[in-house]
């Protein structure tokens, strides 16, 4: 609950010294995308994987202290075959060691829980994966993927004043893609 408060308090004000896009464009340079269009000053589109990959990337500010985080949000939405309406995060289980993969069921059909849960190639692309959060939505017959990695953020300080890109490793974009496209198929064929 402590949490959500947070979250709720920080959502309201944008933080001092904060620029919309200028994660975003460090991300592009990054990844070295070549087919990225910004849509919104926060929000922008990429195509990956030669196409077959599509995905909106979304800059949030996260007010701390006396800094602010940009963290970089990865979407995939694709077209549910199924009506309804559910809600699940996954996290990575152990206390010090990632030992495996833990789907949470937050709402919606408890049949959707086994389907979802990772196993096979997908949990060995989640597991190596830093990803701070992760949550699969179903509603209004439309999937949406929701991944925000570590890398790709940015630190903004104010005392000491500093600014620091958090680049994306070439093993970190690499699972990155392959966990997004293992979720394409996965959620295609629900």
């Amino acid at each position: 609950m402590l949490r959500s408060l947070f979250e709720l308090f920080s959502a309201r004000r944008t933080p001092a010294g904060y620029r919309p896009g200028v994660t975003l464009e460090h991300l592009r340079r990054n990844l070295d995308l070549v087919q990225f269009q910004c849509t919104a000053p926060t929000t922008a589109e990429a195509v990956l994987l030669d196409g077959r990959l599509r995905v909106e990337i979304v800059e949030r500010a996260e007010s701390q202290l006396l800094m602010h985080l940009v963290m970089t949000e990865f979407v995939l939405r694709l077209p549910a075959s199924r009506e309804g309406t559910a809600s699940f995060e996954l996290h990575h289980t152990g206390a010090i060691w990632r030992t495996g993969i833990r789907c949470w069921q937050r709402s919606g059909d408890p049949a959707l829980l086994a389907l979802l849960q990772p196993h096979g190639e997908l949990l060995q692309a989640l597991m190596p994966l830093d990803f701070k959060r992760l949550r699969i939505d179903l509603q209004a017959r439309q999937w949406c993927v929701r991944l925000e990695h570590m890398g790709g953020s940015e630190v903004i300080n104010r005392m000491p004043a500093f600014r620091r890109y958090i680049p994306l490793s070439p093993d970190q974009r690499s699972g990155l893609l392959v966990t997004l496209l293992h979720f394409q198929r996965l959620l295609a064929a629900l």
